[in-house]
């Protein structure tokens, strides 16, 4: 495996930004109490970070814990975790007397990093921390450096097996429409149509500097020009292309079989279920 490029790590860092706002603290400190010494961090990312709006929204949280064991009084929220990551809570809070809303999952720093690389089939962890998140907390600075290297991976992972399913020569435009396209086909829940362009479009310069920090590290030949469009040519064999476009097949089923088992087991761990639908139906 090539190492991970130190330009693409520097503009990772740079991008992962600490996010601190009165809506956001109030969350830290209930989230902190909660999990005591076992939170190693907690990740932002979603249509709420992206928009600026904390209060309307439910805002998207992964918390790291050090282990299930340790984040958990029960014994069955530990198994369940650890035998199907992630739990999925849901969590209020007041700020400055307005009610802040949080759906946030738990894994393991360890399971964080091992769903953010290639030793991770499915793309529900790499394909979402390829996108641009914010730091809520983090226990340490070596927790925070883990971290960057786990998105920076995630980056090559996704790029090497979305762009095999491209044809030889494409922009960076349809590379990441393609690639959000896909990565959501594999989950239960449909986006509407034009979402995954949306997602490129509210951010192309990052995505397209992305793409081109990460091609030393990608595992097959490719070069990308600095024009605008970015267009990027690949030489990959017909039998690699063909067997990526299986492999997301493959995980387009295994998708939505974890995902219907993910919302039964939630029946079971997403504590504060009914306040959710109430607010749902609210709206």
């Amino acid at each position: 495996m090539k190492p991970l490029p130190s330009s693409l790590l520097t503009m990772i860092h740079e991008q992962t930004a600490m996010v601190s706002a009165p809506e956001t603290s109030a969350l830290v400190e209930k989230l902190r109490r909660q999990f005591g010494n076992s939170l190693q961090a907690i990740l932002f990312y979603g249509s709420c970070l992206r928009s600026g709006n904390y209060r309307d929204g439910i805002l998207d949280l992964y918390v790291l814990v050090d282990s299930y064991n340790n984040a958990y009084r029960k014994a069955t929220l530990a198994w369940l975790n650890k035998l199907l990551p992630p739990n999925v809570f849901y969590l209020e809070t007041q700020s400055e007397n307005q009610l802040i809303r949080a759906k946030y999952a738990v894994l393991t720093l360890d399971d964080f990093l091992r769903g953010t690389s290639r030793r991770w089939f499915h793309s529900y962890l790499w394909g979402r921390f390829t996108q641009p998140i914010g730091i809520l907390y983090q226990r340490s600075e070596p927790i925070f450096q883990l971290i960057i290297k786990a998105r920076a991976q995630s980056a090559i992972t996704f790029l090497s097996r979305i762009i095999p399913t491209l044809p030889p020569s494409f922009t960076t435009r349809k590379l990441w429409q393609q690639a959000f396209a896909l990565s959501y086909s594999a989950e239960l829940r449909p986006e509407r149509p034009g979402y995954a362009a949306g997602l490129y479009e509210g951010d192309a310069k990052y995505y397209d500097r992305l793409t081109c920090l990460a091609l030393p590290a990608l595992p097959f030949r490719i070069s990308c020009n600095d024009t605008t469009p970015t267009t990027c040519q690949t030489l990959i064999s017909a039998f690699s292309r063909s067997r990526c476009r299986r492999a997301w097949k493959v995980r387009k089923v295994q998708g939505k079989i974890l995902s219907v088992l993910r919302l039964l087991k939630a029946l079971l761990t997403f504590h504060g279920g009914v306040s959710y639908i109430r607010w749902k139906v609210e709206r």
